[in-house]
């Protein structure tokens, strides 16, 4: 197995756990700011921008992954082989839609007026991106898909 693609598939499923991390941590912490109604202070900025670059350096390494794999294979019954397909489709578009999600919720939450809103704009994105991630990493107990925890 070649070393680079063997450090950068462990580096891509360790990383993970910080996007999770990030993710879960910043949607609770903004829900439960704006259910105290808080004000959305820098450390609320910080945190979805912290959890939007985790994100964001997380889809660079799946990026990497994507052309060097010897899972991502455009070949004749691609779609057919459950392998094949998740990581060549299923993966990277619930990967890219998640990315979509928690940048257009940092970017709405940065022009929303209203506190309230700027929290709210966060957590809801974030929600959806971490339900898209969950339903898209590759865990252990989908045998089919030979994930591994790190």
């Amino acid at each position: 197995m070649d070393t680079f693609y063997y450090l950068a598939t462990h580096a891509h499923a360790g990383w993970r756990w910080i996007v999770l991390f990030l993710l879960i941590y910043a949607a609770f912490s903004m829900f439960m700011a704006n259910k105290k109604k808080e004000a959305y202070t820098e450390k609320y900025r910080k945190l979805g921008l912290f959890t939007m670059v985790a994100y964001h350096i997380q889809f660079l390494g799946g990026l990497v992954l994507y052309f060097i794999s010897p899972k991502v294979q455009f070949v004749a019954g691609m779609m057919g082989n459950k392998l094949l397909r998740f990581f060549a489709v299923e993966h990277m578009l619930m990967m890219t839609i998640g990315m979509a999600l928690i940048t257009v919720g940092y970017v709405k939450a940065k022009k929303a007026k209203e506190d309230s809103k700027k929290f709210k704009f966060q957590y809801v994105m974030m929600i959806a991106t971490l339900i898209l991630v969950l339903a898209a990493i590759p865990w252990p107990f989908r045998e089919a898909l030979g994930g591994h925890w790190f």
